[in-house]
């Protein structure tokens, strides 16, 4: 038999063996049809909102969403679901009072306020409170002499700032402020209303050394303006809890059929603050995430590469779940095996893809993302360009793995409850939640099944170069993960 005709009869074999190679166009609709039909996110979502509440890392609630997620994903036919669990001290508030006295004032007036993590375990500061505007480098740099032994006031967005201004997390800002020598720290909510924020304050995830509190907007803005013509003192009192405890990632791994040793993660944080449950704050990431996984298993789909479903916790405290898979990963020599992860954090309804400063990518995510707006136009594939920080993608990024990121169209009034007690189900769209399970899960498909990755990991020192590139030095750098 001539050799052609041994090859022809060998691949025959091999598709009666395996069955015939479906084409991508099927499976994508399959995978929009099935979704459509039987999406799990909305409702599971709804029920461990009602069941569990919060899902702060490290207590009972925190536990029980671990095990919740992992049943799930049992439930949902994976057979390798594994807890990753790690041991780190965690921070949770206790008591706080803050309140002002202006000159004149015969006492101190109580205004509603929360504790930023990770404050002082006890802190009783009073002090004389001193505007610091937008709390960026510039502000305490002008302002430098003026805060030293003094409560810092900063606005934690940005107030008639120039246009291009970027602005820092509030971590960010409390390091500038304990650099200058400040006592404290108040920062000022940009959300009307009443809204308290709360969040870390911590750049390293460890105990600060001032309180950090923030106030209403309306309070803030009201004690800015007393500012400019008298001397107001503050009295913060707070105690916090701080103490070493237990959380697992929950990680399902569906193998690949041609390329098993490379991963590609699908991760979000499950953990939330304790102020409300978390539906948009990462219920909406997560939860999404699950039902992906559930319909990648419901039709039977095994692309080349793995995938992994990670729901990471502790990322609310200072991203601790996923440093930790980082650690695991470099002591198991198994971190050269993750090619890409894409993150889903507080966005969805996406109407695009963003390469994260990746410009190698943007082909394949712009040809890619039109096969999906052929199915639903509602996907108008906008697609981005810009890397970020602060949520679990970073410490992959820190390695020169490549990001996948959302561009998200989610109710923009559903923000002004981030990190909030009105961060409850009752924001959440069932109709966007299925458009991040459908549409992400497209991405993810033609990904793990592309003949080569658009992007690829960096050197170190391309990683320096990129990072420096993308303008995320100063940050990193105010948050010690700077390592070059």
């Amino acid at each position: 038999m001539k050799t052609n005709q041994l090859m022809a009869l060998a691949g025959a074999l091999l598709i009666a063996a395996c069955g015939p190679v479906e084409k991508e166009a099927d499976v994508l609709q399959k995978i929009n049809q099935e979704v459509l039909a039987n999406s799990k996110a909305y409702s599971t979502l709804k029920e461990s909102t009602e069941t569990i509440g919060h899902r702060l890392t490290g207590s009972e609630n925190g536990q029980k969403a671990e095990e919740y997620a992992y049943n799930l994903l049992k439930s949902y036919g994976f057979e390798d679901v594994q807890y990753q669990e790690f041991e780190v001290e965690a921070w949770s508030r206790d008591t706080l009072r803050t309140a002002f006295k202006a000159e004149g004032d015969a006492d101190f007036v109580q205004v509603p306020s929360v504790s930023l993590a990770h404050s002082p375990v006890s802190a009783d500061v009073t002090g004389e409170v001193y505007d610091v505007g937008n709390g960026l480098s510039e502000d305490f740099a002008k302002h430098k002499d003026q805060v030293k032994g003094k409560v810092a006031l900063v606005y934690i967005g940005l107030l008639d700032a120039p246009e291009g201004t970027k602005n820092l997390h509030r971590s960010e800002k409390t390091a500038l402020a304990i650099e200058a020598g400040a006592t404290g720290i108040i920062f000022i909510n940009q959300v009307a209303n009443g809204v308290l924020l709360t969040g870390t304050a911590s750049v390293t995830g460890s105990l600060i050394d001032i309180p950090a509190v923030c106030i209403s907007k309306e309070d803030g803005l009201a004690l800015r303006e007393k500012l400019k013509t008298q001397k107001v003192e503050t009295r913060i009192q707070m105690a916090n809890f701080s103490k070493m405890i237990k959380a697992r990632n929950v990680i399902a791994t569906l193998k690949g059929s041609t390329l098993p040793e490379e991963k590609i993660i699908v991760g979000g944080h499950l953990d939330s603050w304790d102020l409300a449950t978390g539906a948009l704050d990462n219920g909406v990431g997560s939860f999404a995430i699950l039902d992906m996984a559930r319909t990648f298993k419901a039709l039977n789909i095994q692309p080349k590469r793995s995938l992994q479903f990670v729901m990471f916790m502790g990322e609310e405290q200072g991203l601790l779940g996923s440093k930790y898979m980082i650690e695991e990963l470099k002591k198991n020599n198994t971190l050269d095996q993750v090619k890409y992860i894409m993150n889903i954090d507080m966005t969805g309804n996406p109407i695009g893809f963003d390469a994260f400063g990746r410009d190698s990518a943007l082909p394949f995510f712009t040809q890619s993302g039109e096969k999906i707006r052929a199915i639903d136009s509602v996907f108008t594939n906008k697609v981005g360009n810009k890397a970020g920080l602060h949520s679990d993608h970073e410490p992959f990024m820190l390695e020169g793995i490549p990001v996948i990121g959302l561009v998200g169209n989610l109710d923009r009034a559903g923000y002004g409850c981030y990190h909030s007690n009105c961060d409850s189900f009752d924001l959440i769209n069932e109709q966007h939640m299925q458009n991040t399970v459908r549409f992400s899960s497209m991405m993810l498909y033609m990904l793990a099944n592309a003949e080569s990755l658009p992007a690829t990991t960096l050197s170190s020192e391309e990683t320096e170069q990129f990072l420096t590139d993308q303008g995320l030095k100063e940050s990193l750098i105010l948050g010690g993960s700077w390592k070059w």
